[in-house]
C-alpha cells in the first residue's frame, strides 16, 4: 500500500509540473509585443525607441516602411498605403481622423519631412490581405491625455482583441517624446487595426509604419521565452510540494 501511494504521489507531482510548464508556455503565446519609450529627446527617435524598433525588425524579413513622404502636407484620409509582402503587395488604407503634417510643438518626423498627425477621435488601418506584424514610431504621445492608447485588432475570422500601448502620461508638451510599439503574431492574422485615444484633443504624430504578412515573420527558431511571474510562482510551488511529498514518503518507507 505504501508503494502504491508513493507511486501515485510521484505521478501526481510530475503531472502538476507538466501542467505548470504548459502554463508557462501559454503565458508567452502570441502576440509578441515590443515597446520602448523616451520621454524626452533632442528631436530624433530616442535610444529606447530605436532599440525596441530594432528588436522588432530583427524578427521580420523583406518588410517595407511607410514614411509618408509620397504625400503632401495637409492630405487627409483616406490614404492608400502599400508594403512589400511575400510574393505580393500588401495594400492598406487609413481612414478616420488625421492628416499629413511636418512640424508642430513636440512633433517631428523620425525620417524624411512628413508624418501622420492625429488630433481627436480615432483612426483605422484596413488591410486588403491579412497581416501578422505591425509596428510604428510615435511622437509626442502621452501629454494632455489621461489614458493610454489602445490598438483594437480584428482578426481574419472576425474576432477582436486589444493591445494597450503602455506609454507614460502627462509628458511635457515640448519634450519631443518618442516611442516605438510593435507586435507579431504566429497564430492569428489581422485585417484591421484601430487606434483609440490616439489624440483626445491633443496632437500626436506617427511615422515609419511597418507591416508584414506571416511569411515575413521570422523569429528566433530557438527562443528563450520568459514566463510571467505568476506562472513562475505556481511552478515553484508545484515543484516544492512535489519535493516535500517525496521526502515525506521516503521517511515512511
Amino acid at each position: 500500500m505504501s508503494r502504491k501511494f508513493q507511486f501515485g504521489g510521484r505521478i501526481a507531482g510530475a503531472s502538476m509540473a507538466l501542467v505548470l510548464l504548459g502554463g508557462a508556455a501559454n503565458a508567452v503565446a502570441a502576440p509578441i509585443t515590443f515597446f520602448g519609450e523616451d520621454p524626452a529627446t533632442a528631436g530624433v527617435l530616442g535610444p529606447n525607441s530605436t532599440q525596441a524598433r530594432n528588436d522588432f525588425l530583427s524578427n521580420l524579413s523583406g518588410v517595407g516602411n511607410e514614411d509618408f513622404e509620397s504625400f503632401s502636407s495637409g492630405d487627409s484620409s483616406p490614404l492608400s498605403l502599400s508594403f512589400p509582402g511575400t510574393g505580393t503587395t500588401l495594400d492598406a488604407t487609413i481612414t478616420g481622423t488625421g492628416s499629413i503634417g511636418n512640424s508642430g510643438p513636440g512633433r517631428f518626423p523620425t525620417s524624411g519631412v512628413n508624418y501622420w498627425e492625429v488630433t481627436t477621435g480615432a483612426f483605422t488601418i484596413d488591410f486588403v490581405d491579412p497581416v501578422s506584424a505591425f509596428g510604428f514610431n510615435g511622437i509626442d504621445i502621452g501629454d494632455f491625455v489621461t489614458d493610454q492608447m489602445i490598438l483594437n485588432l480584428t482578426s481574419s475570422v472576425g474576432e477582436t482583441s486589444e493591445l494597450t500601448v503602455p506609454h507614460s502620461l502627462n509628458i511635457p508638451n515640448s519634450a519631443n517624446a518618442t516611442l516605438f510599439f510593435g507586435f507579431y503574431d504566429l497564430e492569428e492574422t489581422y485585417t484591421s487595426i484601430s487606434f483609440t485615444n490616439a489624440g483626445g484633443g491633443d496632437f500626436f504624430a506617427f511615422d515609419d509604419m511597418v507591416i508584414g504578412d506571416i511569411g515575413q515573420v521570422t523569429p528566433d527558431p530557438d527562443p528563450q521565452p520568459v514566463p510571467e511571474p505568476s506562472t513562475l510562482a505556481l511552478l515553484a510551488m508545484g515543484l516544492i510540494g512535489f519535493g516535500a511529498r517525496r521526502r515525506f514518503l521516503a521517511r515512511r518507507s
